[in-house]
């Protein structure tokens, strides 16, 4: 299984989070992701993604957070594509090691 996804950077094994400057808003289809820096809106349309992104900060990994919303193995590479959009777009950012 792979670790590494499209994108600079991205990493299924890392431990990611929403930057400091993006809020989390729920909707009805899913959530708006907003970045308050760059003044970006995301629409997140997938319920799934939208509780990868909610445990993120608490996940050791964002595998580990695709594991405990139980994503499959063969639908892995979408949600990592998903993230890695997020990350080029600084909605995410990764997280130091604690």
């Amino acid at each position: 299984m792979p670790t590494d996804w499209p994108g600079p950077g991205v990493d299924l094994d890392r431990a990611w989070a929403l930057h400091p400057q993006v809020s989390l808003r729920p909707e009805p289809f899913g959530a708006l992701l907003y970045h308050f820096g760059t003044r970006r809106l995301t629409f997140l349309k997938d319920p799934r993604l939208v509780e990868i992104v909610r445990r993120l900060p608490r996940a050791p990994s964002a595998r580990a957070a695709c594991a405990d919303c139980r994503i499959p193995d063969a639908e892995l590479p979408r949600f990592g594509a998903a993230l890695a959009s997020l990350a080029e777009s600084a909605m995410l950012v990764e997280r130091a090691h604690a």
